[in-house]
């Protein structure tokens, strides 16, 4: 479903999804069932976020004769935002298992907000691959507007962004900074706090990932 505030915004409503992150946002799902669940999601979401994707034809031997079928134009290179982004790539490369996968390592200062690099290394020849940047959330948005700046850099124009969880907040920013970049997830919550955590969210996603405080 499209939001109609948010033109670029796709909010994937499949009822295993809406059902498997209800089970994430409890607060007594454990670190495991929380990680199984994550991955569950991300591949799901994979059905939607590739739906216009575009394809070549090409011929193909069955043990009958040759037929027409068909393979992605383009390679895709999976690019999760560190750490919480690694949660969703695995489920992700179940649909896609020759995806190839960069990274961008930011964090979050804590007095400004402002994301911070300390490590990128992504394939070279990124500018010729659809590129999906993955987080399972989208708070303020300044993470994501400073990995898809980064990526751009590499010369890329073919980039998504997926997320779990959004904020408003989050996505009036990334329509502002990359407007040209579709915007995909499974649910928009209410708002930010005064910590900038998702409201009602799911909490810190990296902790409830790893076990960690």
């Amino acid at each position: 479903m499209t939001d109609h505030q948010f033109p670029t915004l796709t909010i994937i409503q499949h009822p295993l999804i809406q059902t498997k992150l209800t089970t994430l946002r409890d607060v007594k799902t454990d670190n495991y069932l929380f990680r199984s669940l994550l991955n569950q999601i991300a591949s799901l979401m994979v059905y939607e976020v590739f739906r216009n994707t575009e394809t070549v034809e090409i011929e193909v031997s069955t043990p009958l004769e040759a037929t027409a079928g068909y393979k992605l134009r383009k390679e895709i290179t999976l690019v999760p935002i560190l750490r919480a982004g690694l949660g969703m790539v695995s489920g992700i490369q179940q649909l896609i298992p020759r995806a190839r996968v960069g990274h961008i390592g930011l964090y979050r200062d804590k007095n400004t907000l402002e994301p911070v690099e300390y490590y990128t290394k992504f394939p070279p020849n990124i500018a010729q691959t659809k590129v999906i940047l993955i987080d399972p959330m989208l708070a303020t948005g300044g993470s994501a507007s400073a990995a898809l700046t980064f990526i751009k850099k590499r010369n890329v124009t073919d980039i998504s962004f997926v997320c779990l969880v959004a904020a408003p907040e989050g996505v009036e920013r990334i329509i502002a900074d990359h407007p040209e970049v579709p915007i995909f997830t499974a649910a928009l919550d209410r708002e930010l706090n005064d910590h900038a955590y998702i409201l009602p969210g799911l909490g810190d996603a990296g902790d409830r990932i790893y076990g960690t405080e």
